[in-house]
């Protein structure tokens, strides 16, 4: 299938779409079924390459996985581990940067585990060292070769007390997934407590961990010596359910996002709110709508749960575009998350980046030459373009700028878009869009 959708804009979003599992959830909760001695369910599973990658990393390493993909449910059976061959995990992998958290569970059941070199989406810096780190101070032996990074645990994993610099969410999924076998208690002090984390910590309470976490974000975890599999439904995807919402206040439209949860989206409402859009909240999901009139023009600071959720800032910022007034927007969790805004501008938006900390408080980017700041300008009307994806928040960015835009658009490179929307042109379809794929 071509990645080169040509979209028709101008038409407002009006239907009803589903939205499943978290993307940033589903996949670490595949890699978690490689701890249990027993067989594994997930349930609102959705259909995403990501999904495809970690289930054929898993059954490189020996896990049977049976995935009823119209249901959403995967059965992950571990029974018999064991070592893939470096070359298959680097091929398999590609740019996906979850090899990395195979390694706590892989240490575990096999005493040893590899990497190969991380990709990733190109938003920032996003080193492994976190993990590294991490692994290290349980006891691990890392060893960097030619290849990627061999590990070791010669002599078990040992519990142990860590302090992030920073409450990085893969810093603490690594954790989690390594601590909860580890001899002995395991203490993390500034800790990400993002709704996925949570989540995560979900499943491996049903495996038989011992967890807790304090207000204070400190997670403390106890080892036990085994875990046994889990049946679990995963949340729902709030970063989908979210650009959704974006794409219906950028063209003027009505969306019902069925699967939609308001607690783990009460910062992102609050906004979408103050911005002039409106919705409903019901048993179902979410009505998110542009109920007529202006847009009006916001400050807004990304940050770590509980705050505005960084996955959330890009889409938000195309409908800023259409916002009366000056909007200014401060990234904090990732350096350079505003390369998408030059595709942008080139159909017609006005948007400043700035290296300097905008409309909020000053962050550990401040006065180290990346442009983490935006000042939005509007409204003004989008003209189609052609347009390059960079990213999977970006692109699907760029796709609700196209839709909103007056004119064809082409957009290239939208194969990214799968790593983490189901069916995106198929709801595209139900949504009324005017689209064809090469």
């Amino acid at each position: 299938m071509s990645d080169v959708l040509h979209i028709n804009g101008g038409t407002p979003l009006s239907g009803e779409i589903t939205v499943r599992g978290a993307k940033n959830f589903v996949s670490k909760a595949m890699v978690a079924a490689l701890l249990g001695d027993t067989p594994s369910e997930l349930r609102n599973v959705p259909v995403i390459r990501d999904v495809a990658v970690v289930t054929g990393l898993l059954e490189l390493h020996g896990v049977a996985v049976t995935a009823d993909t119209g249901a959403g449910v995967l059965t992950l059976d571990p029974s018999n581990v064991e070592s893939a061959h470096v070359a298959d995990i680097d091929a398999h992998a590609g740019s996906s940067r979850i090899p990395i958290l195979f390694c706590g569970p892989l240490l575990h059941r096999l005493g040893e585990a590899f990497i190969p070199d991380l990709g990733g989406c190109r938003i920032g810096d996003r080193p492994i060292n976190y993990h590294l780190d991490i692994l290290r101070q349980f006891g691990a032996v890392v060893d960097k070769r030619e290849q990627g990074i061999h590990i070791r645990a010669p002599r078990g994993l040992q519990g142990t007390k860590i302090a992030l610099p920073y409450p990085s969410v893969g810093a603490t999924e690594q954790l989690l997934l390594t601590a909860v076998r580890a001899e002995g208690l395991t203490e993390l002090s500034n800790a990400a407590i993002e709704p996925e984390i949570l989540d995560l910590i979900n499943v491996l309470q049903k495996m038989g961990a011992i967890i807790s976490v304090d207000t204070d974000r400190v997670i403390r975890i106890e080892g036990v010596p085994r875990l046994r599999g889990y049946r679990h439904t995963a949340l729902p995807d709030r970063i989908e359910a979210a650009s959704w919402a974006s794409a219906a206040l950028a063209t003027r439209g009505d969306i019902r996002v069925l699967g939609a949860s308001q607690p783990e989206m009460t910062t992102f409402l609050n906004t979408f709110r103050k911005v002039g859009g409106e919705f409903d909240v019901d048993d179902d999901g979410i009505r998110f709508y542009h109920p007529g009139g202006d847009l009006r023009s916001i400050v807004l600071e990304t940050d770590v749960h509980p705050g505005f959720m960084t996955d959330w800032q890009q889409p938000l910022v195309v409908a800023l575009t259409q916002a009366k007034g000056l909007s200014i927007v401060h990234e904090t969790v990732y350096e350079n998350r505003f390369g998408f805004t030059d595709a942008l501008r080139g159909m017609g938006a006005t948007i400043q980046v700035y290296r300097e900390c905008l409309g909020g408080h000053p962050c550990r980017f401040g006065q180290r030459n990346f442009y983490h700041s935006a000042v939005v300008s509007g409204p003004t009307p989008l003209s189609a373009a052609e347009i390059e994806v960079p990213d999977l928040r970006g692109g699907f960015s760029h796709l609700i700028a196209a839709l909103a835009a007056k004119g064809t658009s082409q957009v290239k490179g939208i194969d990214l878009i799968d790593r983490g929307y189901e069916h995106f042109t198929d709801k595209l379809a139900a949504l009324g869009a005017e689209f064809e794929r090469d």
